[in-house]
């Protein structure tokens, strides 16, 4: 009787024990659920993109100038020919043409115009002097149509 037991009590701890570690291992805790927001991005209203901006233009012929996907960051530099400055906190005189930086590829919509916010230029010093740029696209503001007065 002593010689089966020894025999069966170690078969009965290994049964046990495997049992144990398949509940340890479903078992899983997010400690930062509440602070994960996976698809949201936060989207600007145009009256709040327009009390952040330093500038604001209203322009309809944009076009994009260059461009560098390669190394780092994304660098899109577009062109604005004429337009309208609506706001401003810098220049007293904007010279048309004039072009801006941005790190996302804007959509405008051809043959229609569109406010174009913008910040002041900070970093890409080598680029600013080249391409002579002041103003950099203001992030987290979409591409907002001017609609017409009826």
């Amino acid at each position: 009787m002593k010689g089966r037991l020894f025999y069966i009590l170690p078969i009965l701890l290994v049964a046990f024990s495997c049992e144990d570690k398949k509940v340890q291992k479903d078992f899983k805790v997010d400690l930062f659920a509440d602070e994960r927001v996976e698809g949201k991005a936060y989207i600007m209203k145009p009256q709040e993109c327009f009390d952040a901006s330093d500038m604001v233009v209203s322009g309809s012929d944009i076009n994009l100038i260059d461009q560098s996907t390669d190394r780092g960051q994304s660098v899109f530099i577009y062109k604005v020919t004429s337009g309208k400055v609506l706001k401003t906190t810098r220049d007293s005189v904007v010279i048309f043409p004039m072009q801006f930086l941005s790190n996302q590829k804007l959509q405008f919509k051809k043959y229609s115009t569109s406010y174009i916010y913008l910040k002041k230029l900070e970093g890409y010093r080598f680029i600013a002097k080249e391409m002579n740029l002041k103003y950099q696209w203001l992030k987290a503001a979409p591409v907002y149509s001017v609609k017409a007065d009826k």
